[in-house]
């Protein structure tokens, strides 16, 4: 299998690089596509492939109407750099009892943005949109339902320069964390929302052949420019708008580490090496089946659980609600799958 990053540029020496992916990919245990036939991305072979061998999850079709270059570009994460840049805390989970299956949604239920799926339109900014979504899901938990905000995207995406990446064309979970606890993030909602400071300016895009909003093409766009102000009509100053975080660390990279930081502050960040048929996921448990790798991907994890005695973590794309599960996934739990395990990173909000 060829190795490549979904935005073609990495920011650090391609070599090394891809070293690390390929010892990230053994890690991963992800199941080889050498003795499978090629099937073209998203097609309908691919699909029925997957299903018919019966595995833990199944295939659909999640993208119809789009070009595979936008689906690539959607997997903007740049992997194997978090340990450079955040320390790692434990949350003592041997110390917890801690339940076969949960759900942040029901354990929270006063917080909304825990449910909300957000859709980071044809940019790479899946780095940004898992950050901010745990990060909003976390003032809520830390202020017991009494601070409900959402966490701007684009602030994020914008205004943090390279420390965090190269905007739209990738970037690091533990970089966005990292900027977020020097640095703040003003709030922000989806497009067209004008809810918060800074809505989100890069449209959704169509996946299906009928609909209102555009095609999903492979086509290069521009990261938002950092604008330190609100938008107008908002009614409250950029620079007074700022949520900060009071620390910001990597989840270390195992199960029950992972379960006992949900549990007690909140959904995480995670990201992991995706692969052609992952796009076309629509329920069960994912894990690799077939096709070659297209680039890193950060999602928010928010719970875990066993389906069908197959252990999952279950996780929130960034993808719209037409993607998989009404937006959601779930990802193979325990075998750091993809190294589903090996990238997680989260923080404390400042009260």
């Amino acid at each position: 299998m060829s190795a490549r990053p979904c935005s073609g540029k990495t920011g650090r020496n391609p070599a090394t690089m891809w070293q690390s992916l390929a010892v990230l990919c053994v890690l991963a245990s992800c199941a080889s596509a050498r003795n499978v036939p090629y099937f073209k991305p998203l097609s309908g072979e691919m699909v029925n492939y997957i299903n018919k061998l019966n595995t833990t999850w199944k295939a659909g079709h999640n993208f119809p109407n789009a070009d595979f270059g936008y689906v690539k570009r959607l997997c903007g994460t740049i992997l194997g750099e978090s340990k450079k840049i955040l320390p790692v805390r434990y949350s003592f989970a041997d110390k917890m009892n801690l339940p076969d299956n949960f759900d942040s949604r029901e354990a929270w239920p006063n917080c909304p943005t825990i449910k909300e799926i957000r859709d980071q339109g044809s940019c790479g900014s899946c780095w940004a949109f898992g950050a901010v979504e745990a990060m909003s899901d976390r003032f809520c938990v830390h202020s017991n339902g009494k601070v409900n905000v959402e966490i701007s995207a684009e602030d994020l995406l914008s205004c943090c320069g390279s420390e965090c990446g190269m905007g739209c064309n990738g970037g690091y979970p533990a970089g966005a964390w990292n900027f977020w606890t020097e640095k703040g993030l003003v709030s922000g909602g989806l497009y067209d929302s004008h809810i918060g400071c800074r809505p989100y300016s890069i449209p959704p895009c169509e996946h299906h052949v009928n609909g209102s909003r555009p095609a999903c093409k492979g086509e290069e766009g521009e990261t938002p420019k950092c604008e330190k102000k609100c938008e107008p009509g908002y009614g409250q100053d950029y620079s007074k708008d700022k949520h900060l975080g009071s620390d910001s660390y990597n989840v270390p990279s195992s199960q029950e580490e992972i379960k006992a930081e949900i549990y007690k502050n909140g959904p995480v960040e995670g990201a992991f090496l995706v692969f052609e048929d992952f796009p076309t996921y629509k329920s069960g448990v994912y894990r690799h089946m077939t096709g070659e790798e297209i680039g890193g991907h950060a999602i928010k994890i928010l719970g875990w659980g066993v389906e069908d005695g197959t252990p999952y973590w279950l996780c929130a794309n960034s993808w719209n609600t037409d993607w998989g599960d009404k937006g959601m996934d779930k990802i193979l739990r325990g075998e750091n799958h993809c190294g589903i395990e090996s990238e997680i990173v989260a923080g404390v909000p400042k009260n």
